[in-house]
């Protein structure tokens, strides 16, 4: 069977970042002599009725057999999954993978080791009538300075350490209505952490970023990378995370603890892999395609 594939991405957000993952991704497959589109989300609408369900505004009459999307469009990939379109990775994945509690909820469930984490209660708007005490029973079971993360965001622009009380209260109040969640702060990973990239049963390619003046190590906030060469825990450990989350491939971020033990940090479905090829050589798009490949068979 000759496999024919899309590759999906945000049409909304600027810059050419997301089209060249996309990219990536399809001459990878092109090396495969995999036949593949590349689609806009906002050009695959999703349509459905009580006896009816399909995409609307694409221009292929024929599904494909396979999605590998780079997007966070949850509904778009369900909507491929009900149509019977096997999705890399699941909408179920990405949606754990957007929602950091939910992530962090996850690898907690599975016993894999993560920051001490509490999460605010919900509110549906926001509000001046904040109980300060429970928050500050909070700060005296994790100690400060602590991290507050917002449950979505990327590139690390919705994570904020805070030293004082002052600092915490301003910004639960300034994050009020959102979901969010207050975290131990792992000191001794401050500005330093690393990215595996597994794919399939194997990280592929590491390495580690490191930032002289943010806590937080991303290379687009102005971090550098360098090739890193994993420790066996290090390894097993993005796995385990990567498959606590059900990731066909992922982007693993691990701090270091006090004595170098790792530390999950974050898991990124949608991963971009330019400056993991830039640092190390090695192109993880090539490694999906594989697993892909292999998966369908």
């Amino acid at each position: 069977m000759d496999l024919y594939g899309w590759i999906i991405y945000n049409g909304y957000l600027k810059g050419n970042k997301f089209l060249d993952f996309a990219q990536w991704i399809q001459k990878a497959a092109a090396k495969q002599h995999i036949q593949t589109n590349i689609y806009q989300n906002n050009h695959l609408l999703s349509f459905f009725s009580s006896d009816s369900m399909t995409l609307l505004h694409t221009k292929q009459t024929e599904l494909p057999h396979f999605v590998v999307f780079t997007d966070k469009d949850i509904y778009l990939a369900k909507q491929l999954e009900f149509l019977g379109v096997r999705v890399f990775n699941s909408a179920q994945t990405i949606a754990l993978s957007d929602d950091k509690i939910a992530t962090y909820q996850t690898l907690a469930a599975n016993g894999l080791p993560i920051p001490r984490t509490v999460v605010a209660p919900k509110a549906f708007q926001q509000t001046d009538d904040i109980n300060v005490d429970d928050y500050r029973d909070i700060a005296n079971q994790l100690g400060l300075p602590m991290i507050v993360k917002e449950a979505f965001g990327s590139f690390g622009e919705q994570v904020h350490l805070v030293s004082t009380e002052k600092e915490l209260f301003a910004k639960i109040q300034e994050l009020h209505g959102k979901p969010f969640m207050l975290q131990e702060f792992i000191s001794s990973s401050y500005g330093t952490d690393i990215r595996l990239h597994v794919v399939g049963d194997a990280v592929v390619a590491s390495m580690k970023r490191q930032s002289s003046n943010d806590f937080r190590a991303n290379v687009t906030a102005g971090g550098t990378m360098q090739k890193y060469h994993p420790t066996k825990q290090e390894t097993d450990l993005a796995i385990a995370s990567a498959k606590a989350i059900g990731a066909d491939f992922a982007g693993v971020d691990l701090l270091f603890g006090e004595n170098k033990e790792p530390i999950v940090c974050e898991i990124n479905s949608n991963a971009h892999i330019r400056n993991m090829y830039n640092c190390t050589g090695i192109n993880v798009a090539d490694f999906i395609m594989n697993d892909i490949r292999k998966k369908l068979k």
